[in-house]
């Protein structure tokens, strides 16, 4: 009897197994993702078949938006357009593939303020939230109750007690050790939290593990918003004694395009709580006197094409002079890489930074696998020695700027949900340039190619590389 059972599993494991594959090799978003994942079925069902289940997952089809209410603002957002469109004659760059990723159109009248460290990050947004008036959408991708996360839930409490409407919104991967007494905490105090572990559906439902909401979005009375690659944590103060200074940026946003990034964080609420908030929110025509152009390029595994990568694509084809990109992660994909590669031949000025000391080991690994490829083509890459380097910059020529979540990898491409705050204009160009300048001086250039590094390195990294479809 029982080795009649022992049959009938192993025989069910291959048929689940014959079946993925089929389904991996219909629906994974790359070649190399279908082929990895067919291989490690046929191969290994007893590992691959339940990571499949949980990692598995090519498109999120799971996530909904009150998409007849969220146009009815899209579309006042671009009849607003209509009348703070750029000057085309300023437009060095064609906006047209972001806006179209971004199905959001680009708006003059935009100001933005570098946060350069952790410090000046949250002094800015714990400033923003004690002069809140009417609300405060809040989500991060993870949220330590830590001092910091402590502070963090106090300056809201006592916004929610002088009469503000706070809603907050943590991701259940990166924010899985918050206790449950911390949002209790502020429920009870009148904050309006959307803890994910609570839910009945969402990104930790039925196997949906490997989708993350990755955005780090704050938005304060319609007016004033925040994005960029802090979330709330100790860390991101330079106070871990593992990693030390922690190198990030973030942007605090004025005029249009905060009305941008508050449509991102009501589509997400929505999923989170099958919310609609359109009505209860400030949409006022706001402009700065900084008069940038600007945008808010949101991105994710709901998306029918691969906007992430294409985000990057764009940027990295426009280039005629430079291409600087600081990432945590250097993952690519074959079009980004060839991008790269390409942009390099033709003399651009292609620099690629990333952190020197790991906090992932795979993906920190897999990095090596590619840096020949690109390097060859005359590319360069530095890395960041001063501590940790977390953020998410990139800066074409003196045109365009961008700050926000998205690292440079498949995951942050494919699995998670990112936004990037776009600005085409000179200053906000010179100003991340400036920013990177220094983040240069403090690196050291990578002369070694992958057979000269050291043992762990020069071995480790094809076989990380092979990880590339889920890192």
């Amino acid at each position: 009897m029982w080795t009649i059972f022992v049959s009938a599993s192993i025989f069910a494991l291959y048929c689940a197994a014959i079946y993925f594959s089929l389904r991996a090799a219909q629906t994974a978003r790359t070649p190399q993702g279908a082929v990895g994942w067919v291989v490690f079925l046929l191969s290994a069902p007893v590992f691959a078949v339940p990571l499949y289940l949980f990692l598995g997952h090519h498109r999120f089809r799971g996530y909904r938006i009150a998409r007849r209410e969220s146009e009815r603002v899209i579309e006042g957002i671009k009849d607003h357009a209509n009348f703070v469109r750029p000057d085309p004659a300023t437009m060095k760059i064609n906006p047209l593939p972001f806006e179209e990723i971004a199905n959001l159109p680009v708006s003059r009248g935009n100001g933005a303020e570098l946060l350069i460290d952790g410090e000046a990050t949250f002094e800015a947004i714990f400033n923003a939230i004690d002069a809140a008036k009417s609300y405060i959408l809040i989500q991060f991708y993870i949220v330590r109750d830590d001092e910091l996360g402590i502070e963090l839930q106090e300056k809201l409490i006592a916004a929610a007690k002088r009469g503000v409407k706070v809603r907050f919104l943590t991701d259940a991967v990166g924010s899985y050790g918050l206790p449950r007494s911390y949002y209790d905490t502020m429920r009870e105090a009148g904050v309006d939290v959307a803890a994910q572990r609570k839910r009945k559906k969402g990104p930790v439902f039925r196997f949906q593990l490997n989708y993350r909401n990755h955005r780090k979005t704050v938005v304060i009375d319609g007016k004033v918003g925040f994005i960029g690659g802090h979330n709330v944590g100790v860390e991101y103060l330079g106070q871990d004694p593992e990693f030390g200074p922690w190198r990030d940026t973030h942007l605090r946003l004025e005029g249009p395009v905060v009305r941008q990034l508050q449509l991102i964080f009501v589509e997400d609420w929505h999923w989170a709580c099958g919310e609609d908030l359109i009505d209860e929110l400030d949409w006022t025509r706001l402009l700065s006197e900084q008069d940038m152009s600007g945008l808010i390029v949101a991105t994710g595994p709901g998306d029918q094409t691969e906007t992430g990568a294409m985000m990057f694509f764009a940027a990295i084809t426009e280039a005629k002079e430079r291409i600087w990109i600081a990432s945590p992660y250097f993952v690519p994909d074959i079009d980004v890489t060839t991008a790269l590669q390409h942009a390099a031949l033709r003399g651009v000025d292609v620099r690629i930074l990333v952190p020197d000391v790991a906090d992932h080991t795979i993906p920190w690994l897999a990095a090596f696998a590619y840096f020949d490829e690109i390097r060859e083509c005359g590319a360069k890459v530095f890395r960041y020695t001063e501590g940790f380097m977390h953020q998410k910059v990139f800066v074409v020529d003196d045109t365009l700027a961008a700050v926000g979540t998205t690292n440079l990898d498949n995951r942050s491409f494919r699995l998670n949900f990112e936004a990037m705050a776009l600005f085409f204009d000179h200053r906000a160009a010179e100003a991340i340039a400036r920013m990177l300048s220094d983040d240069f001086a403090e690196s050291r250039e990578l002369t070694l190619l992958l057979h000269e590094q050291p043992a762990r390195i020069r071995h480790g990294a094809p076989i990380a590389r092979l990880f590339a479809p889920i890192l």
